[in-house]
């Protein structure tokens, strides 16, 4: 199977899935998305695959859905313009429920995907990395869900991995935060230094390989299928709804940063909408200006 946006290889009983858009911060199209998803289940298929590595290449592991991305028409789905409320609505509620379906479908598959996070993680990279098996995380990384900060949703997936407080903390602002502090809130598995992260993860696939396949595949779905009965699916369901409409709900606030976006693009949606943040509490953003022109 060919792929223009990921990176694919088998070396040993391992699967690597590199997602492939360095120029962007791998930030995820539609194209990317679902070659990742035929990736993960081409790997499924092969039966000397015993385990699955998911990374990105370059300074990220993904920056999120690709907000520079538009249609033929000319106008992004995530904008309102020119479009009736019913047409907005349906396509957040068809967005929002269906990538319910990603995270279940990663679940689904007998082989476990650890994630190494190589670097940004953020919005719908950073939902990733949380609906792997496994993540391992450079101490480089970065996790944010900036998105929230132009009237988005955060998930649930959060809220099941590391507790209300800590998904409050960062999910209602958007901040940028750490390596450490991911492990300290159970988000990760394991900070490793930058440069021993590919060897860390191909070393723990390796050592899931030497485990008997069904034993694997079958004990990911006790974790995997057991967690989905016990709320989580039902959680993710009610998510998918209050998402589309958390995206649906656009005000002067929004409006004020998609017009930005028309007049003088990305660069100034972003600026506008990250600027009062800054600096952000963690992270390379987290020193002021002043001091990062003296270094």
């Amino acid at each position: 199977m060919s792929y223009q946006d990921v990176l694919y290889e088998v070396e040993d009983k391992v699967a690597t899935i590199t997602l492939n858009r360095p120029e962007r911060m791998n930030a995820l199209s539609l194209n990317l998305e679902a070659e990742l998803h035929r990736a993960l289940d081409e790997a499924d298929a092969d039966r000397k695959v015993r385990a699955i590595i998911l990374t990105g290449s370059g300074a990220a592991f993904s920056a999120g859905y690709d907000q520079a991305a538009a249609p033929a028409s000319g106008v992004r789905h995530t904008d309102p313009q020119g479009k009736s409320h019913a047409e907005y609505i349906e396509h957040w509620q068809r967005h929002d429920g269906g990538r319910i379906n990603n995270w279940t479908h990663m679940w689904s598959l007998g082989k476990p995907v650890i994630a190494a996070v190589n670097g940004w993680a953020m919005g719908g990279g950073f939902w990733y990395q949380l609906a792997a098996d496994i993540t391992i995380a450079s101490d480089k990384a970065v996790f944010a869900q900036p998105e929230v900060r132009h009237i988005s949703n955060t998930t649930y997936l959060f809220t099941a991995l590391c507790g209300w407080k800590a998904a409050n903390r960062w999910a209602l602002t958007g901040d940028h935060f750490d390596a450490q502090e991911a492990l300290r809130i159970g988000m990760v598995n394991e900070v490793v230094p930058h440069d021993e992260l590919m060897p860390r993860a191909r070393a723990l696939a390796n050592r899931i390989a030497l485990v008997p396949e069904p034993s694997v595949r079958l004990n990911k779905a006790i974790a995997m299928q057991g967690m989905q009965a016990a709320g989580v699916h039902s959680a993710l369901l009610l998510e998918g709804a209050l998402s589309a409409l958390a995206h649906s709900s656009h005000n002067e606030e929004r409006e004020r940063l998609f017009e930005a976006q028309r007049k003088d693009g990305l660069k100034a949606y972003l600026a506008l909408r990250d600027g009062p943040f800054q600096p952000e509490p963690m992270g390379p953003r987290s020193k002021p200006r002043a001091a990062k022109a003296r270094e």
